[in-house]
């Protein structure tokens, strides 16, 4: 084998007159390191340098065994020079341990080859892991002049914090280096770095595009180091936009169930396998790590979200916040996260609230009784709904958010109809949680009661008129009312008062008519003139709507009669057979028992008309 000779280390020995001796050693230099395959631990790898001397050192780093010469090490590491170092045979094999060394045996490996002149290549893969190994063995200028910790210091200032790419690296590596790689400001001087190229480019938020090549680059770091490098971009000053859709593009890659369609998912991570199905609020049967990770990364994420209302968009919101009741994230984030989807709850969808209702005991919600607990979670969505009100009234200008605030409010009402366990009570709350002039019109409300009625064929009459109660007719669109003057599964009340509103909406359309100068009559390309003879046809339909109603009103009062003189509250089969003939009979035919068949057919053919005009109409 070709040797390499090293000028030896003096080693000062002291005489008995006083006299120093020194004796020179020459240590050896291998051209390469040998494996040992023979071990004292078959578990464990020794690893042997081959030189004209023997080793007199043995050093165990994590399962491996380095056989090195002591003065070697000593020369420029300043940690072994300190240590008491103790005989191998009274330590099971091995001078000394190093543990929780930066790197590993990989990295010791390297920093050994170094020491025996070997050139180490540095890169942005090993720099890091060699820097903090060379502070943890004290590799200063104090030994050796452009020591090992010299040379890696200038490689990360000259060669990878001017790299976008190198401090990525940089960074990656890091993470097995805690705590040494924070120690010595690596994390901070990269994460600041790769912030401060952001600042200067012209960056967007959408990663299809070209300038939005650095969206996927910091998905692929840890989280504590997105977090980091996103509060510097934005003391910068980068555009809440381009802040808010990175964190979205970094939760759909590592949080399960962001960007998904609603329902059963599943989700897989190509590296860490990470899988989390949800059905009905409740998460799959994962490691107790993995749990914690995704809690760990959702509550970063919404600590770092820009509060301007443009930001992130509502469906991203109320993602993270049934992800974050799934994971059991803190408590107070997930009120701030509430409230600040209250701040842009008009741009929501009826899909995108049904939030489903936790049956765990962690989450202390746990309904006393089967018969309470719906599939999704209704008071979550009245919060939302207080702090949008809230939100409106700190407002000093009026928002059109109110008309999509309620339709998104009534169609959430059509959805939880369909849900048996959803009381007359839950839906009385939640529709009246808006105020009562924020409903422009009640086809929505009057669409969810209906879907309510159709569910429940068996519901009491007492509980259809508490239901309809919250419905007023005078908001029905003409379509609407129409459709409920015919609904057999209203109340008679309410079809009473549908067919009232509507003679009242008649009557206001005529007199608007006769206030009307005769100069205005005439509207231009051809638009029919109003006549003489069409109001007066017009108020003869409306006398015959009157005298309709007031037959109407004649027969609903006797049946309201006929119905209080039956037992209190006592249901008679009989008797409510008898009434709702009455009913029956009250809407199609008034049949008296002297009254001529000509004229009660004159009768229907006018009801018929009636319910014609209000559709024409």
């Amino acid at each position: 084998m070709n040797l390499k000779s090293l000028t030896g280390i003096q080693n000062p020995d002291t005489n008995l007159d006083g006299a120093e001796q020194v004796h020179d050693q020459r240590i050896v230099i291998p051209d390469q390191f040998i494996t040992g395959e023979d071990c004292i631990n078959r578990k464990d790898q020794a690893w042997f340098i081959t030189t004209q001397f023997p080793t007199d050192l043995i050093v165990q780093v994590q399962d491996i065994t380095f056989n090195v010469h002591k003065y070697t090490l000593i020369s420029k590491c300043g940690y072994i020079g300190r240590m008491e170092l103790q005989s191998s045979t009274s330590t099971q094999g091995y001078d000394l341990k190093l543990e929780n060394f930066p790197g590993g045996s990989e990295t010791f490996e390297m920093v050994i080859k170094y020491c025996y002149g070997f050139p180490v290549d540095l890169n942005s893969s090993n720099v890091a892991s060699l820097r903090c190994a060379s502070e943890f063995l004290e590799m200063t200028e104090e030994f050796e002049d452009e020591n090992l910790i010299y040379k890696t210091e200038s490689f990360l200032t000259f060669v990878v914090l001017p790299s976008w790419k190198e401090s990525l690296t940089v960074l990656r590596t890091c993470q097995s280096l805690s705590p040494w790689a924070e120690n010595l400001q690596i994390v901070r001087r990269c994460c600041d770095s790769i912030a401060r190229k952001l600042s200067r480019e012209n960056i967007t938020g959408d990663s299809d595009c070209e300038d939005g090549w650095w969206l996927n680059d910091l998905t692929t770091l840890r989280i504590d180091y997105f977090t980091r490098i996103i509060t510097a971009v934005r003391a910068k000053g980068i555009k809440p936009e381009i802040i808010g859709q990175s964190i979205e593009h970094y939760a759909r890659k590592w949080v399960p169930g962001i960007g998904m369609e609603p329902g059963l998912g599943k989700y897989t991570q190509d590296k860490n396998v990470l899988q989390v199905s949800i059905v009905s609020g409740r998460k799959d049967e994962l490691g107790i790590g993995y749990n914690e990770e995704h809690k760990a990364i959702i509550e970063s994420l919404l600590s770092i979200l820009p509060p301007q209302r443009e930001a992130v968009s509502c469906k991203f919101l109320l993602q993270m916040l049934k992800m974050a009741r799934v994971c059991c994230a803190s408590a107070a984030l997930i009120s701030e996260l509430e409230k600040r989807i209250g701040m842009v709850l008009e741009d929501a969808n009826v899909i995108d609230i049904l939030i489903p209702n936790q049956t765990n005991n962690e989450h202390g919600n746990l309904p006393n009784a089967q018969e309470e607990r719906t599939m999704h979670d209704i008071e979550v969505v009245q919060r939302l709904l207080e702090y949008y009100s809230l939100f409106e009234q700190q407002q000093q200008q009026h928002r059109n958010g109110n008309s999509n605030v309620c339709k998104l409010i009534d169609n959430y009402l059509a959805e939880l109809a369909r849900d048996p366990n959803f009381s007359i009570t839950k839906f009385q709350t939640l529709a009246k949680s808006l105020s009562e002039n924020a409903r422009r019109c009640h086809d929505g409300l009057y669409r969810a009661i209906d879907t309510y009625l159709k569910t429940r064929p068996l519901l009491s009459e007492h509980d259809r008129r508490r239901l309809c109660k919250i419905m007023n007719c005078e908001k029905l669109s003409l379509d609407a009312g129409v459709h409920a003057a015919q609904n057999d599964r209203l109340p008679l009340r309410t079809i009473v008062q549908v067919l009232f509103s509507e003679q009242v909406k008649m009557r206001s359309a005529m007199q608007e008519k006769e206030k009307a100068p005769s100069s205005d009559n005439s509207v231009e390309d051809g638009n029919p003139l109003s006549t003489d003879r069409e109001i007066k046809n017009l108020k003869e339909e409306l006398q015959s709507v009157k005298t309709q109603m007031a037959g109407l009103q004649r027969d609903y009062s006797e049946l309201q009669q006929e119905y209080e003189k039956l037992s209190n509250k006592q249901k008679n089969v009989a008797g409510w057979v008898f009434g709702w003939k009455k009913i029956k009979n009250s809407f199609q035919t008034r049949v008296d028992g002297d009254e001529p068949a000509q004229r009660r057919s004159s009768r229907l053919s006018s009801r018929v008309s009636l319910r014609d005009r209000l559709s024409m109409t």
